[in-house]
């Protein structure tokens, strides 16, 4: 099995059990080791009166990509801190896309960068995420 095929897999397993993505409509890609793309579009139930997005749901997005792609190795990885510059507002419609890409992975942790843009290819948010492994394996087998 090639890196990418663990990678895909690893994805295949923990998209399973996402109910949180899942109920927000979120798509996952993996295209790279190391990274993921995840992709929603913003309903009439993430907005507030204005019809912008809510915050924390565009941070949801961004966090979804960074867990796909730290966790492309088999090996349990989660958040250990991230954070997040709003640079315009997601708005109702908006298609909004998540690209996760790895800057650095040592033994037990990582560092990621997630670029958001919205389907104008404006940048909506920038994340960058550090990743801690418990070192068990994500797959079963």
């Amino acid at each position: 099995m090639t890196e990418l095929e663990l990678a895909k897999r690893c994805a295949e397993a923990m998209w399973k059990d996402d109910k949180a993505s899942q109920a927000l409509g979120i798509e996952i890609e993996v295209t790279e080791v190391g990274g993921a793309t995840a992709s929603m579009t913003i309903r009439s139930d993430m907005v507030n009166g204005l019809d912008v997005c809510h915050g924390g749901l565009v941070f949801a997005l961004g966090d979804t990509a960074f867990a796909f792609a730290c966790n492309a190795y088999n090996v349990q990885s989660f958040a250990a801190t991230c954070n997040a510059e709003f640079l315009r507002p997601a708005l109702l419609g908006d298609e909004l896309t998540a690209r996760a890409s790895e800057d650095h992975r040592g033994r037990r942790s990582g560092y990621y960068t997630v670029k958001i843009h919205n389907q104008r290819d404006e940048l909506v948010m920038l994340f960058r995420g550090r990743s801690g492994s418990n070192g068990k394996p994500l797959l079963a087998e």
